[in-house]
Formats: C-alpha cells, sequence, structure tokens
C-alpha cells in the first residue's frame, strides 16, 4: 500500500523557517517526479512546487519563489520543502504529491498519489 506522510508543520511566527518532510512507502518513486501543494481555508489547492525525478529541475510558484526550496533524496524515499522568510499568507495545509514518470515537475491534473497534508499556520 502507498503511503505518503508529512511532517515538519507547524505554528510559526512570520519571518521564521520550517522544514516539511514528505516520505513515502510501499512503492519507491524514484523515477517519479513529486512536489507540493497547499491548501488555505475557503481557497483552492495550489501549486508550491515540483522537482524532477533526479532532482536536477525544481519549479516555483512566483508567491515562493526565493524563499521556498524543494529537494529530495531518493535514497530515502524522501522530498523536502524548505521554507523561509514566512508569512501569513503562507498559511495552509500543504500535501505532497507524486506525479509522472521522469516528468520535471507536477501539475495537478497528473498527480497520481496524495499525502495527508500538514498545517503550516504563520502568525503575524
Amino acid at each position: 500500500q502507498v503511503q505518503l506522510v508529512e511532517s515538519g508543520g507547524g505554528l510559526v511566527q512570520a519571518g521564521g523557517s520550517l522544514r516539511l518532510s514528505c516520505a513515502a512507502s510501499g512503492r519507491t518513486f524514484r523515477y517519479y517526479a513529486m512536489g507540493w501543494f497547499r491548501q488555505a481555508p475557503g481557497k483552492e489547492r495550489e501549486f508550491v512546487a515540483g522537482i524532477s525525478w533526479s532532482g536536477v529541475s525544481t519549479s516555483y510558484a512566483d508567491s515562493v519563489k526565493g524563499r521556498f526550496t524543494v529537494s529530495r533524496d531518493n535514497a530515502k524515499n524522501t522530498m523536502y520543502l524548505q521554507m523561509n522568510s514566512l508569512k501569513p499568507e503562507d498559511t495552509a495545509v500543504y500535501t505532497c504529491a507524486v506525479g509522472q514518470q521522469s516528468a520535471r515537475t507536477v501539475v495537478i491534473s497528473t498527480v497520481n498519489y496524495w499525502g495527508q497534508g500538514t498545517q503550516v499556520t504563520v502568525s503575524s
């Protein structure tokens, strides 16, 4: 059974940092693109960051460029999201996702697996 389990969320003050992890089990995703999405209350789910299977190619939403960094460790079947200079508008449930094999990033319409999500709350 495939599972994606996020961790690292929590409450942080504006300007602070958090590091999210997404651990996959049940199968290896080393040849699949992975990514992070978020959903704030009353808003639609949106793309945050994506990473290719090799980790060479990354992509980010404009709202997080320069502040967030996505990475992966295929040996550990784990993806990370380093979030710096957090803002109150970053408050959301963050969910990791697995996309297509050999893809450079993840788009919501091609997600094959979703995690359960982890809450990130940034206070002003």
